[in-house]
Parts: C-alpha cells; sequence; structure tokens
C-alpha cells in the first residue's frame, strides 16, 4: 500500500505536512488556519476524513496556529507531550490530548507514527516518521543538526520532508541582527541548505523516491538556488522544493 504525501504549507508563516492512505491519515503540525487547511486539502482532493490524528513537533506559533480550531472542529486527537502543551499555552479540551513517547509507534489502521527527539530551540521538539507497509516517510524540520537520531531514520525512507532553511552566504550578508544569525545557525536553530545536501549525500537510501525540501528561509534563502544545488546530486530522486505560499501536488510515495 502507498503513502500519500503532500505540503500544504512550510515556512515560518505556517507548517502542515499530510501523510495517509487510501483509509487514514495523519497531519504533522497545525500551523496553518482551519480554514485554509480546509481548503488546501480540498484543492488536493484529500479529505479531513481520513485524519485520525495531529502530531506536533514543537510549540512555535507556525507549528501549531491553526491547532485549537482545527482539533475541536474535527474531534481529533492531538500527539503533543507535555512540556510542548505547556510551552505552547494551547487551550485544548483534555479528551484530546494524549501524550507520546520516543521510538513507540501509534498505530492508526495500517499507519504507524513513530515520534524522535532532534535538537531545536523549543521545550521538547520531536520529528516524526511515518510508516504503512513497508513505505516510510520522514519529517524532518526545524532542526539545529543532523543528529544521530535523524541520520537513523532518514536512511529509511522512501521520501522526506527535508528542512533547507538558509544559505549560509545569505545569511551572512542579510539584514538579520547577529544575535538572530547566530540563533539560526545554532545547533539547535535550523538546518542550512550545505548540511541537509551533506545528510542527502551521505545518507540518502537507495530507494528514495522522493525529497521535499521544506521550511526555507523568506529572506535567507531562494528556491531556485535550492533546486539547482540538489538537482545536480538527485542521482533519481525526485527534488520538490515545497512553498511557503501554497500546497505542493500529491505525492504517491511506494516501495518500488
Amino acid at each position: 500500500m502507498a503513502l500519500f504525501i503532500s505540503s500544504l504549507n512550510t515556512g515560518s508563516n505556517g507548517n502542515c505536512f499530510y501523510i495517509g492512505n487510501d483509509q487514514e491519515a495523519v497531519l504533522v503540525d497545525a500551523g496553518l488556519s482551519c480554514k485554509e487547511t480546509e481548503s488546501r486539502l480540498q484543492r488536493l482532493n484529500l479529505s479531513m476524513e481520513k485524519v485520525k490524528a495531529i502530531f506536533i513537533s514543537h510549540e512555535h506559533s507556525d507549528h501549531i496556529r491553526g491547532l485549537p480550531v482545527l482539533a475541536k472542529k474535527y474531534k481529533l486527537p492531538v500527539y503533543i507531550t507535555q512540556r510542548t502543551l505547556i510551552s505552547g499555552r494551547q487551550q485544548l479540551p483534555s479528551e484530546l490530548v494524549t501524550s507520546f513517547g520516543i521510538y513507540a509507534p501509534i498505530t492508526f489502521g495500517s499507519l504507524a507514527v513513530t515520534a524522535f527527539p532532534k535538537k531545536h530551540d523549543a521545550a521538547e521538539p520531536h520529528s516524526f516518521v511515518v510508516s504503512c507497509n513497508g513505505v516510510t516517510v520522514g519529517v524532518f524540520t526545524d532542526i539545529g543538526d543532523h543528529c544521530e537520531h535523524v541520520i537513523h531514520h532518514f536512511k529509511q525512507c522512501h521520501a522526506a520532508f527535508l528542512e533547507a532553511n538558509y544559505d549560509d552566504e545569505l545569511l551572512d550578508k542579510g539584514r538579520y541582527p547577529y544575535f538572530l544569525k547566530n540563533r539560526i545557525r545554532g545547533g539547535n536553530g535550523h538546518l542550512s541548505n550545505q548540511k541537509a545536501l551533506d545528510l542527502f549525500l551521505n545518507y540518502r537510501p537507495a530507494f528514495m523516491s522522493h525529497l521535499l525540501l521544506s521550511h526555507l528561509s523568506k529572506d535567507n534563502n531562494c528556491p531556485q538556488l535550492v533546486q539547482e544545488l540538489f538537482q545536480q546530486h538527485a542521482n533519481g530522486t525526485e527534488i520538490v522544493v515545497a512553498s511557503r505560499f501554497e500546497e505542493t501536488p500529491v505525492y504517491y510515495i511506494t516501495a518500488c
């Protein structure tokens, strides 16, 4: 059974990723408004009725802005750690809140979602992989570096949403204050184009069919630059630069 994936939006203005099969789906993060999430899914011919849960990576507003309305409207369980819930000041009905542990798969029919810790300046940040009948998709954004947890899971992915947040030169010459530049490029900030490329070159499995480059900075990156950088090393992997303004198409991920 294949997995259907789309980035509904990714960037500092909102993050939301859809991963599902014919029967079930999950959202990773809910940084768009409920109305916008619904509109983008509708344009993709994807149904909120298939969404069984929302998984929250961390409490920054671009990942949780639409969470309360979306979860309440559809009565969706929200998988979020207690520290993330408190830090994000989320007003959610207690019956919708479920915590999760690392490396402990949570299943919805044939879907299995596994969380693992990541490096980011948040209370208790996590990344996720979603698997179904031998097909695995990873969501690796808002990571300061590709630690051993990221490397381990990236090597198993048939497709991945991978952060390529900034170009080193554009960040250095840009308008951001010095402290913010250091926060971004620090070990708990964001992943640069070059570090993302290093991960791809050194740990990409031979069966990876799609790489969706995500969470590009509006000020410190350029979609064309990222596309060209990765395309020359694609070696059969379809390279997609996910937008901060619109949803990507739906991609069909199989084990073949």
